[in-house]
């Protein structure tokens, strides 16, 4: 081994060594900020446990039945005119919920993490020397783009197996037939007037295009198949930020901070929950599982909001662990709401063949999705 080489295997040596110090300490950093207990948590204005606890129960049934509506409603309507997929209220109403879903992500879970990662109760660092709310945002929508994929890519390998399946099931049966016919044709060629020959082969020809429709509307498939994707990844963020707020609405014991919030996740849940029950629908479940999905999101809230008053008691918000969990959760559930929003309901629909084509709805829609937003970040003022 040469001199030079040598040395740059002290190079590497003394590098890998200083990262793992660097790791050692950050982690040592963290979980000393983990383990801080002196934080005391500040009296919540106007407190008032009872007043509080009917409030809770006034915002589960609200809640319960906003989300419920929301969800319910294009499910129910999908054999209307107006509530149809293709319809043009559907989809300028569908533009509006996704304006309140961006909002959320934006305005209220993004700013909700930052606020929790910059607490005074939390060390200088390492939680405000880097901005972990935007890191966490940012590798939330990347692992959800990444699921994303492989979703879609499984359920199309699975959508394609089963045609080829059926185009190959209807080919063998075709074939048998094409040979009967053309055996008997053979026997009976003397036999048989020129008219009815000519008619055979027609009739074949007619079977063999009654088989090439196995795999027609393809591309309706494969938007189903996006559909199907789209819903389920859509539910499983709703859900993770609908127990955030749910939990944070029932530890707090301030009439004041549950008032507005009744009325803020009320108009949320609905909203929300239409996009969900649209894609739902779009994705064509059947009964039984699209009932489960909704019952599903219409319960998740509801379910966080019981826990939280059930805890509420010994709970301390402003502990270090609490407001890093806090913080780290915000900040998933705004980089899933904010990559479904953008990318799964507002690009599809708006690059969608039905909207480019149609001008006025395009206009319709883009107005819908900037009240949406207009409308869920305003709610920010008071909750």
């Amino acid at each position: 081994m040469s001199l030079l080489e040598l040395v740059q295997d002290l190079d590497y040596l003394h590098l890998l060594n200083r990262f793992r110090e660097r790791v050692s300490s950050f982690y040592e950093s963290v979980s000393a900020s983990m383990a801080t207990t002196s934080c005391v948590a500040d009296i919540e204005d106007c407190r008032d446990d009872a007043a509080a606890l009917r409030l809770k129960i006034v915002a589960i049934v609200a809640i319960l039945v906003a989300g419920a509506a929301g969800v319910a409603l294009p499910l129910v309507g999908r054999n209307q005119q107006l509530l149809r997929g293709d319809s043009g209220l559907f989809l300028c109403v569908k533009a509006f919920s996704a304006g309140v879903i961006l909002s959320t992500g934006f305005v209220h879970m993004l700013d909700a993490a930052e606020d929790s990662l910059a607490n005074p109760c939390l060390p200088e660092s390492p939680w405000r020397l880097f901005p972990f709310a935007g890191f966490v945002a940012m590798a939330a929508s990347l692992a959800t783009l990444l699921v994303d994929l492989l979703a879609t890519q499984f359920y199309e390998r699975k959508h394609q197996a089963g045609a080829a399946q059926a185009v190959s099931s209807g080919s063998a049966t075709y074939d048998s037939e094409q040979g009967l016919a053309i055996g008997e044709a053979e026997e009976r060629r003397t036999e048989k007037d020129p008219i009815q020959i000519v008619g055979m082969h027609a009739h074949a020809a007619a079977h063999r295009q009654s088989h090439s429709h196995v795999c027609e509307d393809d591309s309706e498939a494969s938007s189903r198949v996006r559909h199907v994707v789209v819903s389920q990844i859509l539910e499983l963020g709703i859900v993770s930020h609908s127990v955030i707020i749910g939990l944070s609405l029932g530890v707090s014991q301030s009439p004041c901070t549950i008032r507005p919030l009744v009325v803020a996740l009320s108009f949320h849940q609905f909203f929300e929950g239409f996009a969900l029950g649209g894609c739902i629908s779009q994705a064509q479940f059947k009964s039984t599982a699209s009932a489960a999905m909704a019952c599903f999101f219409a319960m998740t809230t509801p379910a966080g909001i019981g826990v939280g008053a059930g805890v509420a008691s010994c709970y301390n918000a402003n502990s270090p662990p609490a407001l890093v969990a806090e913080g780290l959760l915000d900040s998933m559930s705004a980089g899933i709401l904010i990559y479904m929003a953008l990318v799964d309901l507002i690009a599809a629909d708006f690059l969608s063949r039905k909207m480019s084509c149609n001008v006025r709805l395009q206009v319709l829609s883009f107005v819908a999705l900037c009240l949406g937003a207009g409308a869920m970040s305003t709610l920010a003022i008071w909750a």
